[in-house]
C-alpha cells in the first residue's frame, strides 16, 4: 500500500480501534517516508530525512511506548502459540514465525536504555529539534552547523551517518512492522453493500477488533469515513470534491471490508 509497490487497481482505508494501533500506523508512515528521503542524496532529501528522523523521535518521547511495543509483541506471540495444535497449521511456518518474534522481543529487552535516546543526548540533533517548530526554522542563518554538515559533508558520508541514526529504532520498527503485518492478514475481506453510501456493524466485547480495513476500487469518486467506538462502528462513502464540504453519496455502494482481531 506504501509507494514502494506497484500501483493498485484498489485502495485500502484503514482505522485502528485503538491507541496503539494508531501509533504504530503513524511510526510505519513515518519510517516509509524516511526511507523515500534516503533514497536521495541532495540537501533537500537530507533536510527531509532529518525531519523525519525528529519526527519518529517525537513519537518514542512517550515513556510507556516502548512498553506498548513488547506487550503488543507478546500477546500477538500467545496468540499464535495457542494455534500449535490446530488441525491444517503449518508447524514449520509457525515455529519460524514465533522464532522471529521472539528474536525481535530479545533485542528490544536487551536495549536498557529507552528507544531513541542516544539521539536525544545528541547535541547537533538537538539544535534543530530547538528550530523544527518554527516554520523555516532550519535556515542557514538560524543553523549554521547544519548548513555546513549539509555542505561539506560528503552526500555518502551524509548518507551512512542517517542510517546509522535510523539503526536506533531497527529493534522497534522491525516489532511494529511485524505486528502489522500480522494483524492485516489474520482476517480475509468480505463484501458488504452500504445502502445509501451508510453501513453500521456491531463490535463484539469478546473479539476485540485492532483494526478495520475497507477496500475500494480506485476508479470511483467517492470515499470511505470510518468512525468508531465502544460497541459498533460505521462506515459513510463521501463524494470527494476539493472544493467544497465532502456529501454522503445516495447511492447503494459495494465495498469489501476486513475486521482486524489478531
Amino acid at each position: 500500500m506504501w509507494p514502494l509497490l506497484p500501483v493498485s487497481d484498489t485502495i485500502i482505508y484503514e482505522q485502528p480501534l485503538n491507541e496503539r494501533i494508531r501509533t504504530f500506523l503513524r511510526l510505519e508512515l513515518l519510517f516509509v517516508r524516511l526511507d523515500l528521503a534516503l533514497r536521495g542524496d541532495s540537501e533537500l532529501h537530507n533536510r527531509d530525512a532529518i525531519e523525519g528522523l525528529l519526527s519518529i523521535l517525537s513519537v518514542f518521547e512517550r515513556s510507556d511506548l516502548k512498553a506498548e511495543i513488547i506487550k503488543e509483541l507478546e500477546r500477538l506471540v500467545t496468540t499464535l502459540s495457542a494455534l500449535e495444535n490446530t488441525p491444517g497449521v503449518d508447524k514449520q511456518a509457525l515455529d519460524e514465525l514465533l522464532a522471529e518474534l521472539d528474536q525481535i522481543l530479545d533485542l528490544l529487552h536487551l536495549k536498557k536504555s529507552a528507544i531513541g535516546q542516544t539521539l536525544r543526548d545528541n547535541e547537533f540533533l538537538y539544535s534543530i529539534r530547538q528550530r523544527s517548530s518554527i516554520p523555516g526554522g532550519s535556515c542557514d542563518f538560524d543553523l549554521p552547523g547544519y548548513h555546513f554538515w549539509l555542505q561539506h559533508t560528503l552526500a555518502e558520508e551524509r548518507k551512512q551517518q542517517l542510517l546509522m541514526w535510523l539503526d536506533q529504532f531497527a529493534s522497534a520498527r522491525a516489532a511494529i512492522d511485524m505486528s502489522l503485518k500480522l494483524i492485516r492478514s489474520s482476517t480475509g475481506y468480505t463484501k458488504y453493500t452500504a445502502p445509501a453510501g451508510f453501513y453500521q456493524h456491531s463490535l463484539d466485547s469478546n473479539q476485540p477488533i485492532q483494526l478495520i480495513r475497507v477496500k475500494m476500487t480506485n476508479n470511483v469518486s467517492y470515499y470511505p469515513e470510518i468512525s468508531a467506538g465502544k460497541h459498533r462502528f460505521t462506515v459513510r462513502f463521501m463524494q470527494f470534491n476539493i472544493d467544497q464540504r465532502p456529501q454522503q453519496v445516495s447511492e447503494d455502494v459495494d465495498f469489501s471490508l476486513s475486521s482486524c482481531i489478531m
